[in-house]
């Protein structure tokens, strides 16, 4: 008897303590994203099912990811964090961590094990590049182009980007310098292996710089990742750059005579940072979706929706079909063998080092 009195008195203090975190938790969350098919692939994979669950709640979406160092900078200086989780690349990712404006967290605490045990640690491995950063995708900047306006020798270089005289007409290059440097300095002549030491230097940047002046005026340049999409629909453009999930969505949704140039794609990672100095009922509702959305389950769901390989490992075997076209997803990864031939690792430590001082030159030769 008295066993059972303190087993149910046990329970009782369970169940109170579970309340008070509920009642402790907000209802609400600002999550910011990159709009488009990837928002809408994190909509329907993982926020879409978390509300469902948990019907008090509410999420809206903040398409401001691109500005996010920026905009939370400001909002770090004004004492006013509005955001509750933000979607950034990995480089930005280490620019707030180090600025102290991202949270760093235990993976093993926050995150749920893989479906098979696997300790969150091990599941997302050397994805994990800062103790800021919580890994969502695997996606890549590569080309697309107009079939009906290439001739009848397609591209499949990434140097045939520069050739004017083989493909004229408009490209579309990305407003920022990063993967154009990269991608100038490999079409002029430098090994892959040493484009980051040549970047590095002011010679380097100044070599990069030229090269892109070479179709500098044939560029219609694009800040939302959308614009390509639209361009190469529209046939405004002949080819040109942006995340392969779009592209694959161009293609294979919308049936545009559009075609990948996977050559030279440069892999990066996407996912989440929790902004610094949240109020504790705003953070204990972040901490319980993010363990929610970054399980196995949901990160292979996200699949079905857009072609980003998956962070986790556990969650690569479970990625299937698209959830309306009925077309295997696998081969549509830029992380598939046959689009992997000639891949470009973007370096991330680099780019958190000298964004703000190339960003400040290539915005510079832009305005000449």
């Amino acid at each position: 008897m008295k066993l059972t009195k303190i087993l149910l008195a046990s329970t009782s203090l369970t169940l109170a303590a579970g309340l008070v975190q509920a009642q402790e938790m907000a209802n609400d969350m600002t999550l910011v994203s990159w709009g488009g098919a990837y928002q809408s692939s994190q909509q329907n994979a993982y926020v879409a099912p978390y509300l469902e669950a948990n019907p008090d709640v509410t999420a809206v979406w903040d398409e401001s990811s691109a500005e996010a160092v920026a905009k939370l900078r400001a909002m770090n200086e004004a004492g006013n964090i509005t955001w509750d989780l933000v979607d950034v690349v990995a480089s930005d990712a280490i620019r707030l961590c180090d600025e102290g404006l991202a949270m760093e967290y235990d993976p093993d605490e926050l995150l749920a094990p893989g479906d098979d045990g696997t300790p969150a640690s091990d599941d997302f491995g050397d994805l994990i590049v800062s103790d800021c950063f919580i890994p969502q995708i695997v996606y890549s900047t590569t080309f697309g182009y107009r079939t009906d306006m290439v001739g009848d020798t397609p591209p499949t270089k990434i140097c045939d980007v520069f050739d004017l005289e083989t493909y004229p007409g408009k490209r579309s290059l990305e407003k920022r310098p990063i993967n154009n440097m990269e991608w100038a300095l490999l079409c002029d002549g430098v090994a892959k292996d040493e484009v980051y030491d040549v970047l590095g230097t002011p010679e380097g940047q100044e070599r990069a710089l030229a090269k892109l002046d070479t179709i500098k005026d044939e560029v219609i340049w694009w800040s939302a990742g959308a614009d390509t999409p639209q361009l190469l629909a529209d046939g405004e453009i002949v080819m040109g750059s942006t995340y392969n999930g779009r592209l694959f969505s161009v293609i294979e949704e919308q049936d545009q005579p559009v075609a990948m140039l996977w050559d030279a794609q440069v892999f990066d990672l996407d996912g989440w940072i929790i902004p610094a100095g949240l109020p504790e009922d705003r953070l204990a509702r972040v901490k319980d979706f993010v363990r929610f959305a970054t399980d196995t389950q949901r990160l292979a769901d996200q699949a079905k929706y857009i072609s980003y390989g998956p962070a986790r490992a556990s969650s690569a075997p479970l990625v299937g079909e698209h959830a309306e076209l009925g077309i295997k997803m696998a081969p549509h990864m830029p992380t598939d063998p046959e689009n992997a031939k000639n891949t470009f690792l973007y370096n991330y430590e680099f780019w958190a080092d000298y964004r703000d001082d190339i960003d400040a030159k290539f915005q510079a030769w832009l305005a000449k």
